[in-house]
């Protein structure tokens, strides 16, 4: 999904707000006219999650900001959903169908976004939401292809986003692990400090029990053109992959594989796309996959 006007005055409203915090007004402007270099100088078709290595070196180079400064929101979140993880499970179980239950509960960790929410994120505001998991509506064709899909497979690519919202992946993962057997289920997380996203780090610090690779990118999403060997394949040999969050939407959507997006409208491109209002949990399959 290439960027818009809506993605550019996003871009530029959240950036320059964390710049403004940071220094001086000559300081923020010089930093301003640094980042609208480069975005102009990208390539037409790119994404908004494309510029983000640049714009974290642009934030080093300017205020000293480590490419790594999300850490203690990271901690935070993972620490957030351990402390949960028993009731979440027991709350699944209980769901009628406890696949579609965890799934209820993945889309809502989606909401642990600290760039594109910042100061809005309220892990109070997320225990509110998941208390009310059950009453989440998501595409009832879509889940019944996925899974038809899951029930033919044997392969899984679980193409993750947010550190933290990782912990409530493992669950759904379980979940389709007891309810394929024959499902061999790999993680996939970003190959280094991409805002808060979940690296090999956090996967680790919530426990995932699946195979863990990385996509060898720092961009926050999964880059088709940027990401390593290992992940490539990994896409390449999947039956089935599930991708979270609004990265991946913008990085992988038209890409011709099988791929089910999982994820939280949170910005005004979404709002437009969709025609859904802010935080609406959506289910959507890559539109012609495998037709």
């Amino acid at each position: 999904m290439k960027l818009t006007t809506a993605c550019l005055e996003c871009l530029l409203r959240r950036h320059l707000k964390t710049a403004r915090a940071l220094g001086d007004e000559d300081t923020a402007m010089a930093f301003a006219r640094e980042l609208l270099k480069i975005i102009a100088s990208g390539p037409p078709e790119a994404s908004s999650p494309y510029y983000g290595p640049a714009i974290t070196a642009l934030f080093q180079r300017f205020y000293g900001l480590s490419p790594d400064r999300y850490q203690a929101e990271k901690r935070a979140s993972n620490q957030f959903v351990l402390a949960r993880l028993d009731a979440i499970r027991a709350m699944v179980k209980s769901a009628a169908d406890p696949v579609y239950g965890a799934l209820q509960c993945a889309v809502l960790g989606n909401y642990l976004d600290f760039s594109a929410l910042q100061d809005q994120v309220d892990f109070n505001e997320l225990d509110q939401l998941l208390a009310k998991s059950r009453e989440i509506d998501l595409d009832q064709q879509v889940y019944a292809a996925l899974l038809a899909d899951l029930a033919g497979a044997k392969r899984l690519l679980y193409v993750t986003d947010n550190a933290g919202e990782i912990g409530f992946d493992r669950i759904l993962a379980e979940e389709l692990a007891k309810a394929y057997p024959q499902l061999e289920i790999t993680f996939c997380v970003r190959g280094g400090p991409a805002l808060n996203d979940a690296t090999r780090e956090d996967a680790a610090a919530v426990g995932i029990p699946f195979p863990v690779i990385d996509n060898g990118s720092v961009i926050a999403g999964t880059e088709l053109s940027d990401i390593g060997v290992q992940a490539k394949q990994a896409l390449e040999q999947a039956d089935v992959i599930l991708a979270k969050g609004q990265g991946n939407v913008e990085t992988m959507l038209g890409c011709g594989y099988n791929v089910y997006y999982v994820f939280l409208i949170k910005c005004q491109k979404f709002i437009e796309e969709f025609g859904k209002p802010m935080l609406t949990p959506m289910l959507m399959q890559e539109p012609g996959a495998f037709q």
